[in-house]
């Protein structure tokens, strides 16, 4: 049985210092949900194929890199180890199954059956470790009628109602970023954190299952728990395009002024009058503005777009308005209040300088600080190895028959 073990960090010791995770996650939702765990003080052991993970080798706006490193990577392998292997070497069941033995989790977001193929699955596993945290993160589950298809963020927002829901006019309108899987990544994280709780407690293991599709449901619980209670059916969902949700009421939504564009958020439709000094507006008072929210939105439309950011704000202020600029990411690095909060941070990487999103929680009144990057796969293979109880000789011929792999130098 393993023990739970304390460490400090910088006089702090970080929440989940002690906990062993060994992951075979790639992608993003998988990696995500470790940089968590990493953040938090986990010991996170990446297990990567010699030439890196899928995330290494693939990043959006046309493969960008950073110090030669996608960014990709770095967006969601903060402070987790690399070890690179061929687990379709025999020896490696081996290695990995030793550093499994010494850990409380396994972590994995391959299609179903794929670590079972590997000679990894969960009843594998419990054999060698009966009290392991068995954590699998797929696309729709590993049983069922799209178990074997690809889990991918888009098609999970068109297939969970997510781009329905935020359709503009008559199209369907996907999320601008990858929002269910960065859901689906803190639900894994919250779920591993339980378990391991649990596990303090008892030393008992937790087999874990999360889905793509659960995380974009539970995404949207208020939007689909509202819609089954009022019965509005699919016309409900059809809006004004400058309203942001189909279940609020005008003029929740945003407008596009002289200058910039403006969120207005939960307000009342008598203040909005008095801040804009619109008779049209002032019409709606006394009516419905869910019912009415088309015609209200339009006339907020009519009166926000003959304005400026600079009339507009202090006339908001004045009334109470609950509003906010729109800003885009240029913008948000200006940003006063998340440069207070720490939002962003920036780490070397191979001689260039990258700005990361921090971890979104502070701890004591701080942010968990960025320790590590494994720049190259199989970083940190030697000094994992010899963490594990391997020799230098049993390391050294691991990476001479090429079973394990070491960047020269690491």
């Amino acid at each position: 049985m393993l023990k739970a073990v304390s460490e400090k960090s910088e006089g702090k010791t970080l929440l989940l210092e002690g906990m062993k995770v060994v992951s075979f996650c790639h992608y993003l939702q998988g990696p995500a949900a470790m940089q968590y765990l990493a953040d938090m003080g986990a010991e996170v052991i990446k297990i990567e194929p010699p030439n890196g993970a899928f995330e290494r080798n693939w990043a959006g706006a046309d493969r960008a890199k950073i110090g030669a490193v996608s960014a990709f990577f770095l967006c969601a392998n903060r402070n987790v180890r690399s070890l690179a292997i061929d687990l379709k070497r025999p020896e490696a069941a081996d290695v990995v199954f030793r550093l499994i033995e010494q850990s409380h989790v396994l972590a994995e977001n391959f299609r179903p059956k794929t670590l079972d193929r590997l000679g990894f699955g969960y009843d594998a596993v419990r054999q060698r470790k009966p009290d392991i945290i068995y954590a699998s993160a797929t696309g729709f589950g590993s049983t069922g009628p799209f178990s074997n298809r690809p889990g991918q963020d888009l098609l999970v927002q068109a297939m969970s109602g997510l781009a329905a829901a935020a359709q503009r006019g008559e199209d369907p309108v996907p999320v601008g970023c990858a929002a269910v899987d960065q859901h689906g990544a803190a639900l894994i994280a919250l779920a591993i954190a339980g378990a391991y709780v649990r596990w303090l407690k008892s030393g008992e293991g937790t087999r874990i299952e999360a889905t793509l599709l659960g995380a974009a449901i539970d995404l949207q619980t208020e939007s689909i728990v509202t819609y089954l209670a009022s019965g509005v059916g699919r016309d409900g969902l059809k809006r004004n395009p400058h309203l942001a949700t189909w279940y609020h009421a005008a003029p929740y939504g945003i407008y596009k002024a002289k200058d910039c564009h403006v969120a207005i958020s939960l307000t009342d439709v008598g203040a909005l009058a008095e801040a804009l000094k619109s008779p049209t507006i002032e019409a709606f008072v006394e009516r419905n503005a869910y019912l009415e929210r088309n015609g209200l939105a339009q006339a907020v439309v009519a009166e926000v777009s003959s304005r400026t950011y600079a009339e507009l704000a202090p006339a908001f202020d004045a009334k109470g308005i609950w509003y906010a600029r729109v800003d885009d990411y240029d913008d948000l690095m200006e940003n006063p209040q998340a440069r207070h909060n720490g939002s962003f941070c920036t780490v070397p990487v191979n001689g260039e300088t990258a700005t990361l999103v921090s971890h979104p929680v502070q701890y004591d009144g701080k942010v968990p600080p960025f320790r590590s990057f494994a720049l190259a796969p199989g970083a940190d293979s030697r000094s994992i190895l010899t963490d594990a109880g391997f020799s230098s000789k049993e390391v050294a011929e691991l990476i001479r028959d090429k079973v394990v792999f070491a960047p020269e130098g690491s």
